[in-house]
């Protein structure tokens, strides 16, 4: 068992492709990274990997006839080492998780169920590329429940997108259990000692118990972007069904129509969005609760427009890049199907996850943390030429 063994079990060269998730659903929450981002890359990796040792051991009698290079069939590691080294990812994964907050241990336990449920068993069947769709679409509600609640569970205090159940306290009694419908900004139940300032108080199970409402707003801003990313895997996944033997024309341009509309629908900015927000993105001057007052112009919800814009610029960009990334292969592939060029595309695909992480968090506003992860591509380009990741 070498490293370089162990580096094509994993694939190396599509790990790159998976911290743009988290980052891509704490932008699209409306929230800027912190440390629950961070845990939520660290769980996401994990997982992750942990589907790739999974995934070689249970295909490995198929490798053994289709790809006898693999590291398992051609006896460079052990199947019990790849089976205990997909426990202890998964194990590791929902322990870093669980650092982040139970919204965020929830969604990846959801995760990581998926994750070994199409492994073991969904991978050939009808319902395999949905899996897998829903596998990478928690991955991205995985990084906005771990911001969110690390944010909410710090400050006592969570702003999120659209409406929300907010709690209702009293200004002095502290009373929980009564919630309304209004934005998804609320403020820790005041202790019982009482703040004269009115903020609440992050200390006590009161204030971390509060976190928690206001996290099912922040997962819920996300889950357009986590539908973008999930339809991206679902094609992906389609195609990559015929890689080892080719033969089908259908599934490249199945993906190719579906990357073209999901290029169409990356570019326009996400409604709701003005740019990275702060923790109090909902509160006025001094932060002290005021309802903010927008500048006069375009209304919240209007898009932006495209044109003469920076943020919208670097969004056409992204996409872009994006679109060039998965489309040229896919279209190599839909014309001649051949197992290399199926191949090709399905890495290509891969490879695409990353522009396409970067324009959804553009997309909400979010163009640092969408050029950050830009900077991963020429990583996983470099790796892929030595480590194939498909």
């Amino acid at each position: 068992m070498t490293a370089r063994a162990w580096a094509e079990l994993l694939r190396v060269s599509a790990l790159f492709t998976v911290p743009g998730d988290a980052l891509a659903g704490a932008a699209a929450s409306g929230r800027r990274p912190d440390r629950g981002t961070v845990l939520a890359v660290g769980a996401s990796l994990c997982l992750y990997e942990a589907g790739m040792a999974l995934n070689d051991w249970a295909d490995r009698d198929e490798d053994a006839i289709d790809r006898p290079h693999r590291p398992i069939p051609s006896g460079r590691i052990a199947p019990g080492a790849a089976l205990a080294a997909a426990g202890a990812l998964t194990a590791a994964g929902l322990g870093l998780a669980a650092r982040a907050g139970r919204p965020a241990l929830a969604v990846a336990t959801g995760l990581a169920a998926t994750v070994w449920a199409y492994d073991l068993r969904l991978k050939h069947t009808p319902a395999g590329p949905a899996a897998m769709a829903a596998a990478r679409g928690l991955d991205l509600l995985l990084g906005a429940a771990a911001t969110g609640a690390a944010a909410g569970g710090a400050t006592g205090r969570a702003t999120g997108p659209g409406p929300a159940l907010v709690p209702v306290t009293g200004p002095a009694s502290g009373e929980r259990g009564a919630y309304r419908k209004g934005p998804a900004s609320w403020k820790g139940p005041a202790s019982r000692k009482g703040a004269a300032s009115g903020r609440g108080s992050a200390a006590g199970p009161g204030a971390a118990r509060g976190s928690e409402p206001a996290t099912g707003g922040f997962v819920r801003g996300a889950l357009p972007a986590a539908a973008l990313l999930g339809a991206h895997t679902y094609a992906v996944t389609a195609v990559s069904r015929h890689e080892a033997h080719g033969g089908s024309t259908a599934a490249p341009l199945a993906a190719l129509g579906a990357v073209a509309a999901l290029s169409a629908a990356a570019v326009h900015e996400q409604r709701g969005r003005r740019g990275d927000r702060g923790t109090d993105a909902h509160l006025g001057p001094g932060g002290r609760g005021e309802p903010h007052r927008p500048n006069p112009g375009p209304t919240h919800d209007a898009p932006e427009p495209l044109a003469g814009t920076a943020p919208g610029l670097v969004r056409t960009a992204l996409t872009g890049s994006y679109l060039r990334t998965a489309a040229v292969p896919l279209l190599h592939a839909a014309l001649n199907p051949s197992p290399p060029l199926t191949q090709r595309a399905v890495g290509g695909g891969i490879r695409a996850m990353i522009p396409l992480q970067a324009a959804l968090a553009a997309r909400a506003g979010a163009v640092g943390t969408g050029l950050a992860v830009m900077a991963l591509v020429p990583i996983a380009r470099a790796l892929s030429r030595k480590v194939s990741p498909t």
